[in-house]
């Protein structure tokens, strides 16, 4: 009552809800601030402010904090995933511990049992206690150094949307301990937390080694090195979960699994490699609830939006969007759907696999062991009426020749292919075997992009950069030059940088390129007359995007490394 009260002083909470929230809190079993905070009551900051004063504790931030092994050997890590606490540092005898739960005296007391130290608490968030653990402790150490020790309820945070099946063998039983999947589920949580779009799991002569990739970065998780013990559970446990055959070793497998985390619904696509020292794990996570699909969140600058909007909005014709494995392809093409969907359009999409379900489309998902191949539900399609039509990938000739007919027969079709430019796509598509008229006459417009990380908003500051650092086709080199970057902050982990964006070069098909294309020329002379005729390259998206602020010089010239500049 004494913290609510506090809180309807400070004008956070209504006077009137005391009584009602006062009665929650006792029948909820949890610490008052827990609950108010569960339940958004109050937020976080605010929160830890009344606490701090109700409690007569220091507020400490603990965002690009350093603990010395010293303090860390203190105290166990069972205790400190056990607890959610965090030593921090060692004033002579007093060892200074970061909580977020003052109500919690016995596992101070704890701790200064276990130490041998007077204990001082300082208040921090809980976040930034469970990130500095996670740091310093690795994730699931508490699963890994005390198999049997149960915290909270992850084991519930992971619902799988799918039954599993297992036979009875050893690794099946060894994969179904609780303890195991205790530990996978803390895997894929975290990654779902941090935003990953992949979990890597690597098995190398040292033991056990997971990164995650953040942001198109690829960051080394901090595991407990006893990890290694359950390598081969933690493999059946996967392949168990993606429905896979556990006994099979020696050859690739893929999968898929389907489940929900934290009230989330993320799909993870399965791919498992026999290599040297044991098998490679590697982990797409969908997360659909995360997902927008518009062409304006996708980072497209409205110059660049209105041109591909008339090109995606033409009758018929081939759109294609050029680029590597993992840089937005099929996002882009979900949000070009999303924006000409209506109830007069048939939309019908062939996709390996279907990544995300959208209302209003018609998705098939290939199957080639059975001869559902694009080729040949792409003949099937164009039976059902459609309007437009969505190919996810032009991997063949087969497949190429036939949504030239469908475009030519007067159906919108929208692709992908993996080309570095935009111009590269029609060299591409005649170097698979179609005749260079028709590639010409079909494709209506290009679109080659790129992700780059954008900079965190949380701590956007300007500074000056110098020179030296600036390359020499940016707007303004060699002047004096105002730009901007991220300092770093908990909300970025200490990066500075948060998601990311596209960068775009788009290519319109003109009646100069067509002459160029039947005449085979190469993709360098397409280029040179698509940028006479106003195309902006990748590199140029990429500098209008630095001087607004969006995304920095390094990572501009991170992706766009391969660009000629003419």
């Amino acid at each position: 009552m004494s913290l609510l009260r506090r809180l309807v002083n400070r004008g956070l909470i209504p006077a009137a809800d005391v009584s009602r929230l006062d009665l929650a809190i006792g029948t909820s079993g949890k610490p008052p601030h827990e609950y108010l905070l569960d339940k958004g009551v109050v937020k976080e900051p605010e929160l830890l402010d009344a606490l701090a004063a109700e409690f007569g504790l220091e507020l400490v931030d603990l965002s690009g904090r350093e603990v010395e092994e010293s303090v860390l050997s203190l105290v166990p890590a069972k205790l400190v995933h056990r607890r959610q606490v965090m030593p921090i540092a060692r004033e002579d005898n007093v060892l200074v511990v970061a909580i977020f739960n003052p109500y919690d005296m016995y596992g101070l007391d704890e701790i200064s049992s276990i130490s041998r130290l007077e204990v001082r608490p300082v208040l921090s968030g809980q976040k930034e206690i469970a990130r500095l653990i996670k740091v310093h402790f690795g994730v699931g150490g508490e699963t890994v150094s005390a198999l049997v020790q149960e915290r909270g309820d992850n084991n519930d945070q992971v619902e799988l949307l799918e039954g599993l099946e297992a036979d009875d063998s050893e690794a099946a039983r060894m994969a179904q301990e609780a303890s195991v999947v205790k530990l996978v589920n803390e895997i894929l949580i975290e990654a779902a937390n941090e935003r990953a779009s992949d979990i890597h799991i690597e098995c190398e002569e040292s033991g056990l080694k997971i990164r995650y990739r953040i942001d198109g970065i690829l960051q080394t998780q901090n595991f407990p090195p006893e990890i290694g013990r359950f390598q081969a559970a933690i493999i059946s446990r996967l392949k168990i979960m993606a429905r896979l055959n556990i006994a099979e070793k020696r050859l690739p497998q893929d999968g898929r699994i389907k489940m929900r985390v934290q009230g989330r619904e993320i799909d993870v696509r399965v791919s498992i490699i026999p290599m040297v020292h044991g098998e490679g794990i590697c982990m797409r996570l969908l997360d659909k609830g995360r997902m927008v699909f518009n062409l304006t969140s996708v980072g497209m600058l409205p110059d660049t939006h209105r041109v591909f909007k008339q090109v995606i909005d033409r009758p018929h014709g081939i759109v294609l969007v050029t680029g590597p494995t993992g840089s937005g392809k099929s996002t882009t093409l979900y949000s070009a759907l999303n924006e000409i969907k209506d109830d007069t359009t048939k939309i019908i999409t062939v996709e390996d696999p279907v990544e995300y379900q959208q209302p209003g489309i018609s998705q098939i998902q290939t199957h080639s062991k059975i001869g559902l191949t694009f080729a040949a539900a792409l003949r099937s399609i164009l039976r059902h009426d459609p309007d437009v039509i969505l190919i996810g990938e032009m991997r063949d000739l087969e497949t190429s020749e036939s949504a030239i007919q469908a475009s030519l027969t007067g159906h919108m079709v929208f692709s992908t292919l993996h080309t570095n430019d935009a111009p590269s796509a029609f060299t591409r598509l005649i170097d698979m075997g179609v005749e260079p008229f028709l590639v010409s006459s079909t494709v209506e417009g290009v679109m080659a992009q790129r992700l780059v990380r954008t900079i965190c908003k949380d701590c956007k500051i300007e500074y000056e950069p110098d020179p030296a650092d600036v390359p020499p086709d940016f707007p303004g080199a060699g002047g004096p030059l105002t730009l901007f970057k991220g300092a770093g902050c908990r909300a970025c982990r200490q990066t500075g940088f948060r998601g990311r964006l596209g960068l775009f070069e788009l290519l319109i098909n003109s009646d100069a390129l067509r002459e160029l294309v039947i005449r085979r020329e190469n993709s360098m002379r397409l280029r040179q007359v698509a940028l006479q005729e106003g195309m902006v390259t990748l590199r140029k998206d990429g500098w209008r995007k630095v001087l607004a602020g969006m995304t920095t010089l390094e990572e501009v010239c991170r992706v766009t490394a391969g660009d000629v500049v003419l």
